[in-house]
């Protein structure tokens, strides 16, 4: 069912009925955030921003990503990867030896992992928890970003890395190296195509090629449809820019805030130092600062 068969069937229900299922459509959306020393997940309502349940995982939960209708965890301390559904773990995958981080395919049913202990990418299949395939990369795998179709990728060899693998994602192939004017750190594809890479040690980013002054390093990056959102965690700031690099605002979060995401309008960031998840609307507002655990090391959106 589609959204405008939802709001006609809403329309047409009867008045108890039908305010149900117009909350269901307009319920905002909820967090899972890792609590890295703890085996679990938190699940954070976003409407209220409070800390609404919990699910068990494996110890050392760390990066999280929302693949489709699941979540993949990474526990890279033990070389395992879960999959949770239905607030729930459905699958744990083996075979890797230190997963990091999890980059989407748009198909929902597919996610590319970095094995940062085996240095390379992973292909997963999601839905039926399998290993369906890996590329060797040069250096220690560990930040990644896809392109919008999902064909290729562009993977940080390192915390502070002086080079960039781009990944054919159909043959699953090493096709180039990148190599940044500057060590770097984290990297994402903006909307608008442009390759965003930020530090390991200095305080700069690049965008498209252009480098350009930014807060202490390490920085973390993600994207609005107009708007990219870079965070410091060692400063404890956030900066949104638009997509030429202009500042745009300036919103102090938590201290060791590193890894963001953008998502329903909404942008997260969780503290490593300090256990919180905070919460940003898209113009970079402070909505909300959530404690969740004694280190929280990241946090996806999810939709129930």
């Amino acid at each position: 069912m589609n959204r405008r068969e939802f709001v006609t069937l809403a329309t047409a229900a009867p008045f108890g009925l039908r305010g149900a299922l117009l909350g269901q459509l307009v319920r905002p959306p909820a967090a899972l955030v890792t609590c890295d020393s703890e085996s679990r997940l938190a699940v954070v309502e976003l409407g209220p921003y409070r800390v609404s349940g919990s699910i068990p995982t494996l110890p050392d939960p760390r990066s999280i990503e929302r693949v489709g209708s699941r979540a993949v965890i990474c526990h890279t301390s033990i070389g395992e990867v879960s999959v949770v559904a239905g607030l729930r773990v459905v699958h744990v995958i083996h075979g890797l030896v230190e997963p990091r981080y999890v980059a989407a395919h748009p198909d929902g049913v597919h996610a590319f992992i970095t094995d940062s202990g085996r240095s390379g990418v992973v292909l997963v299949d999601v839905v039926r928890g399998r290993v369906l395939g890996r590329v060797g990369l040069p250096g220690w795998a560990r930040h990644l970003a896809a392109d919008p179709g999902g064909r290729r990728l562009w993977i940080g060899l390192g915390s502070s890395s002086e080079e960039v693998a781009v990944v054919e994602t159909r043959e699953l192939r090493h096709s180039a190296t990148l190599r940044p004017a500057f060590a770097m750190h984290d990297l994402g594809r903006a909307p608008d195509g442009r390759l965003w890479v930020t530090a390991g040690e200095a305080s700069s980013i690049s965008v498209g090629g252009t480098r350009l002054i930014a807060d202490a390093a390490p920085q973390h990056v993600t994207f609005g449809p107009a708007a990219a959102y870079v965070t410091s965690g060692d400063a404890g700031l956030l900066r949104v820019l638009g997509l030429d690099g202009t500042v745009r605002q300036t919103t102090r979060v938590a201290v060791g805030s590193y890894n963001v995401q953008f998502g329903f309008g909404r942008v997260i960031t969780t503290s490593l130092a300090h256990g919180t998840l905070t919460v940003l609307d898209d113009r970079g507002s402070l909505q909300a600062q959530v404690a969740v655990a004694d280190s929280c090391h990241d946090a996806c959106f999810w939709q129930r």
